[in-house]
């Protein structure tokens, strides 16, 4: 028995460990994830720090081609699954409720489970450094045979992770659905609901409907490796290209799971720095849903050079570039709501912007990519490798960090240094760019990615990418500092002004009521606004 009188956990709050270990709290969870995908977003960027020391110049300088390939490897890896989809689902968890006027999520227990088996499951992925035979080798696509016929020990650590992570992914999908479709306050229909809501109950279909298709593809690798199957080696009567199709299935709905609450971020900031309601907030819904259905429709793009048939190219080249239509509409609505607004260019608005114009550099080389013959050219090239960081890091990061710069005064009650905000910004957008925008050059002119050496003739875009990269990556620490100098010491927000776009108003409410949510206004009287 428990002497009640010297504290029983059931009583009271736990403390110490005890509060996150075991908490139910959406807001404790949704700040575990966000650090634990900061945490992630570093060792992820360490990994690529690597990669471009080594390309800094031609010839091989600091590592050995095998230990370069693992860090292709684990950098795609930790960057997908451990810095941005989990910081996309912190974000849902502090939000969601809020948002919609939820005690909590609906499965709070669940929850709890959702975010600690992460931790350890990325620990284990990170030892596979100091197996025998080094990490997986074969690029975040694990493409077989790589990956199985000719992979190391370590596949069949790897192999487990992705089971686990996906296993997290599903459960805190089922648990956004479940809250959103039965916990909104009276009164709020889905279309009332706010934009961030709306990408991420989307994102979570997304979410439940590919992951067990990853599972599938790292099961049928496991019973090759180990059963004595043949699923992907020709040799038994498999075929290699089936991975590609089965990793692809899940692969191109899972771009669309990291892009889908970045485009509900920037709906939600553009609006308020506009200081006018989002423009067309059905087509986004519309534009949202289409993107995703068109999402499952488009997987062999990724593979125009199998030699699939041509019917096939043709059919999978119209349907990738219908997604550029709802993309579009997207693009066209974030510019209309600025149109004319009476915009401020905080930090977050500065993200988000930086957000709108890259993203869309990023839309048109995928376009690019789309046309099959074109494909031919580029596929494998240092091209594609310049395309999906313009809409994974200037699309998914730079809208992640634009939310924190957001969110955190409400999260903490303190208000972050504006100055070292926009500095940050400022630092990240030069650096992002000068690391990303001579890739296209160098793929355009023939490099292959994935590769330690290079030939003489890319040496100086090389030079220019890796300087880009680590100003970029240097920039990080100062977002680092930022958000912590706020948090133990930032000047407490007493009253934030909301401007509610419907009726025109602004008026003053005590922390910590949010600023920046006028989708559903407080009653106020009035007579005693002031505008």
């Amino acid at each position: 028995m428990v002497d009640h009188h010297h504290g029983d956990h059931h009583h009271g709050p736990a403390k110490g460990l005890g509060r996150w270990l075991f908490t139910t709290n959406h807001k404790d969870i949704g700040t575990m994830y966000l650090w634990f995908s900061f945490c992630m977003f570093i060792l992820g960027g360490t990994f690529a720090m690597i990669i471009r020391a080594e390309l800094f110049q031609p010839g091989m300088q600091l590592v050995e081609p095998e230990f370069f390939n693992q860090m292709t490897t684990l950098h795609g890896l930790v960057m997908v699954f451990g810095a941005i989809m989990p910081s996309f689902v912190g974000l849902a968890n502090w939000l969601i409720p809020m948002m919609i006027g939820a005690p909590d999520m609906a499965l709070p227990r669940m929850n709890n489970w959702s975010f600690w088996i992460l931790p350890p499951t990325f620990l284990l992925l990170a030892s596979t450094l100091f197996m025998e035979g080094g990490a997986p080798q074969a690029g975040w696509t694990f493409y077989a045979p790589l990956s199985t016929t000719y992979a190391g020990p370590s596949v069949t650590y790897f192999i487990f992770c992705i089971h686990v992570l996906g296993l997290s992914s599903i459960m805190g999908s089922i648990n956004i659905i479940a809250t959103v479709m039965n916990m909104r306050a009276p009164g709020m229909t889905y279309m009332k609901m706010p934009l961030f809501v709306w990408t991420w109950l989307i994102t979570a279909f997304l979410l439940v409907a590919v992951m067990p298709v990853l599972a599938g593809a790292v099961t049928m690798m496991l019973m090759d490796v180990h059963f004595g199957t043949s699923f992907f080696s020709a040799a038994g009567g498999g075929d290699p290209v089936l991975f590609q199709h089965v990793f692809w299935f899940f692969g191109h709905p899972e771009v669309y799971i990291i892009i889908l609450p970045a485009f509900g971020v920037v709906s939600q900031i553009i609006p308020a720095f506009s200081r006018k309601p989002l423009f067309g907030y059905d087509s986004m819904v519309y534009a949202t849903a289409s993107i995703a259905f068109l999402s499952f429709i488009v997987w062999a793009h990724h593979m125009y050079t199998v030699g699939m048939p041509v019917a096939g190219e043709l059919f999978f080249m119209y349907a990738t570039m219908l997604i550029a239509v709802p993309t579009g509409v997207k693009v066209f609505n974030w510019v209309s709501t600025m149109w004319r607004g009476s915009l401020s260019f905080e930090t977050p608005m500065l993200f988000s912007i930086g957000f709108l114009v890259l993203f869309t550099i990023g839309g048109f080389t995928g376009l690019m990519l789309s046309i099959a013959p074109s494909d031919f050219q580029y596929h494998d090239s240092y091209f594609v490798v310049a395309h999906f960081h313009y809409v994974m890091v200037a699309g998914a990061v730079f809208s992640m960090t634009a939310a924190v710069y957001y969110w955190l005064p409400k999260w903490c009650g303190r208000m972050y240094n504006e100055t070292m905000g926009k500095t940050h910004f400022w630092i990240s957008f030069i650096g992002f760019n000068l690391a990303f925008f001579p890739q296209h050059f160098v793929g355009l002119a023939g490099m292959p990615r994935r590769i330690p050496d290079y030939a003489l003739q890319f040496a100086d875009f090389n030079m220019l990418s890796s300087i880009g990269a680590f100003i970029y990556g240097a920039s990080q620490i100062l977002w680092l500092y930022n958000v912590i100098a706020t948090i133990v010491a930032g000047k407490p927000v007493h009253d934030a002004k909301v401007w509610d776009g419907a009726e025109g108003l602004e008026w003053t409410v005590p922390t910590p009521a949010p600023y920046h949510t006028f989708e559903t206004p407080p009653k106020i009287d009035p007579a005693h606004a002031h505008s």
